[in-house]
């Protein structure tokens, strides 16, 4: 029995000793992490950026793409500069700059290597490699620099730069580090997972000078860095261009949308800037200098600056009063009894000339209708509930709310209904008498030049839109959120938009909208005059091309520039035929454009006092 319990307690701890000898085993042969623990002296772990995903134009011409450069690290408790001034000299940075950059990266870590000096070109690099093997605790890692095609699309694009400290606090996802770019703004930021790519790791040998050696175990448990997808946008490229040029003293906004897809075939912000300028070294100054400009390029006006639609606002009250059936195509109305004064046109009997002539007592009478269903009221109750059943109609176009492009910023701007004037007049103290002028696109309307363009697209595609977006297609599958390939209607029917698409032809050639029209297209226009209380009026156009089969829908705005059909009719016709035709065939308008010159009228101001 004692002999048995003997063996029992040999082969107990005969077993505990074998497992322990085939941890040991495990941990020292098999297990490569501890094998490279154990040696921290010769073994470093390299992180591998991977490079940031390319953007491209509708036609695959590349608008963003990146340019090798070299980051600068320091390890502050290696670190040995027996000569500053030398030192300083060698990379081109005063004193005082390598005395804060050592102070920012002690605060950070003495032990952790960061960021000394960023995005040295090739040639800087070459000339100072060799000089800095004998400077210890610096060393130099591969990074890429955002570099643009042309100085175009800035706002829109957005920009990258360096993690700040709270988005470091913030990430859910433990990915960035300091010292990490990532997107800030625009579709930068928007599709910053899809672009960043994936991280690499390489395990390399090196001596205790911080010599490299060649890789740890030939590479076995490096990973590679994966490049980031690229964008393929709906943009394209030299319509762009030309909308940029035509913008130059100036201004404002252009909007240009495919209305079969709501791609964005341009989006620009006038003025603007070189998109190069955030992506330099420099960024920090530069930055600070378009923050100064007094002309805000910063602000962009497409999806942010907020302004009153104007006379551009009558297409939808027509839809609406159409639908609602308390019009019809032949209603005609006198302008007696209007509080709105009208231009010197003949006598408006049908809502397509009520369009063309941009009747002001025609719409006058329309809204009137809408809010009383056609009964002569003028009450608090009436006026109360018509509001409110307008409002339902409108928003579904995309006002008081955020359409949901994929550009940062978007504004939602203002569609007021019972409970805002029930606020800002007092339950029971406003009726449609304090309110007509929202009949022509005045009073209390905001509205952003991304909307109007988007307005543009819903009346050419006869009732529904789709989400606008500057992205088609993400990677080489070119995927795309469904949220842009899902169709919005607008609950007005088909046949309600023809009287006013036919109204609107009128208006381009005879009317307002006489300026945008293009030689053998048929043009559908519609102009605006958006009142300011600061300086001039605002110019305003939307329209498409061609109106039985539209291929672009427009917006543009002109600040302090006057008349609609003076300053944005021009520019939104020459855009258009741009892109319908390859090339401009009225050279003399052209010119007149370009020669334009109204950034002298805008009173300077922050953006959002001014676009009223």
């Amino acid at each position: 029995m004692l002999e048995n319990r003997r063996f029992v307690i040999i082969g107990f701890f005969s077993l505990i000793g074998l497992i322990y000898l085939s941890r040991l085993f495990y941990l020292q042969v098999l297990d490569e992490s501890y094998s490279i623990v154990s040696s921290s002296n010769s073994i470093k772990r390299v992180i591998e950026i991977p490079f940031r995903g390319q953007i491209y134009d509708r036609n695959g011409k590349l608008i963003v793409y990146n340019t090798p450069v070299y980051d600068l690290m320091v390890t502050p408790y290696k670190a040995k500069v027996s000569d500053t001034l030398k030192f300083c000299k060698y990379l081109g940075i005063e004193k005082t700059e390598f005395d804060s950059l050592m102070l920012a990266a002690s605060s950070y870590s003495r032990k952790k290597p960061s960021l000394f000096l960023r995005q040295l070109s090739k040639e800087d690099f070459a000339s100072i490699q060799d000089i800095m093997v004998d400077y210890s605790g610096f060393e130099f890692v591969k990074s890429s620099l955002r570099t643009y095609t042309a100085p175009t699309l800035a706002n829109s694009l957005g920009y990258v730069s360096e993690i700040t400290g709270g988005q470091l606090e913030k990430q859910e996802e433990k990915y960035y580090r300091q010292g990490d770019y990532i997107g800030q703004n625009g579709i930068e930021k928007i599709y910053e997972n899809d672009l960043r790519g994936k991280r690499g790791i390489k395990f390399v040998m090196q001596n205790v000078s911080g010599v490299y050696k060649g890789p740890w175990k030939n590479g076995i448990l490096d990973s590679m860095a994966v490049a980031g997808n690229n964008l393929h946008t709906g943009i394209d490229l030299a319509i762009q261009q030309y909308a940029d040029s035509l913008m130059v003293n100036k201004v404002g906004s252009v909007v240009a949308i495919d209305p079969a897809t709501g791609q964005i075939l341009a989006m620009v912000s006038a003025p603007s800037y070189d998109p190069n300028l955030l992506a330099s070294r420099y960024f920090s100054r530069n930055y600070s200098e378009l923050v100064r400009n007094p002309y805000k390029p910063l602000f962009n006006r497409a999806v942010m600056a907020s302004y009153r639609p104007g006379s551009t606002f009558k297409l939808i009250q027509a839809l609406v009063g159409l639908q609602e059936g308390v019009i019809t195509p032949s209603s005609g109305f006198s302008h007696a009894g209007s509080p709105i004064g009208c231009h010197n046109h003949p006598a408006t009997s049908s809502v397509a000339l009520g369009v063309m002539h941009s009747c002001n007592p025609y719409f006058y009478y329309v809204f009137r209708r809408i809010l009383y269903n056609n009964d002569i009221k003028n009450s608090y109750t009436a006026s109360a509930v018509g509001l409110d059943k307008w409002y339902n109609y409108v928003s579904k176009f995309g006002f008081d709310q955020r359409l949901g492009v994929d550009v940062t910023g978007e504004a939602r701007g203002n569609l007021p209904n019972k409970k805002y004037y029930d606020k800002i007049i007092g339950e029971g103290r406003w009726k449609f008498s304090n309110i007509y002028s929202l009949s022509i696109g005045e009073g209390e309307l905001l509205i952003t030049p991304i909307k109007m363009a988007n307005v543009a697209a819903i009346i050419a595609n006869r009732g529904y839109f789709y989400t606008p977006h500057v992205v088609a297609g993400i990677g080489d599958n070119k995927k795309i959120d469904t949220t842009f390939t899902n169709r919005r209607e607008t609950g007005i029917e088909k046949r309600h938009y023809e009287p006013v698409i036919q109204g609107m032809v009128q208006a381009v050639t005879g009317g307002t909208a006489r300026n945008a029209q293009i030689e053998g297209v048929v043009v559908a226009g519609k102009t605006g005059t958006s009142q300011n209380r600061v300086g001039d009026d605002h110019s305003i156009f939307i329209g498409f091309a061609p109106a039985d089969n539209p291929k672009i829908a427009i917006a543009v705005f002109v600040e302090n520039a006057g008349f609609g059909g003076s300053a944005a009719a021009p520019i939104a016709g020459l855009v258009m035929d741009k892109y319908l035709n390859g090339a401009v065939t009225n050279k003399a308008m052209e010119t007149r454009v370009l020669n334009a010159n109204f950034i002298n009228k805008v009173i300077i101001k922050h953006p959002k006092k001014t676009v009223e």
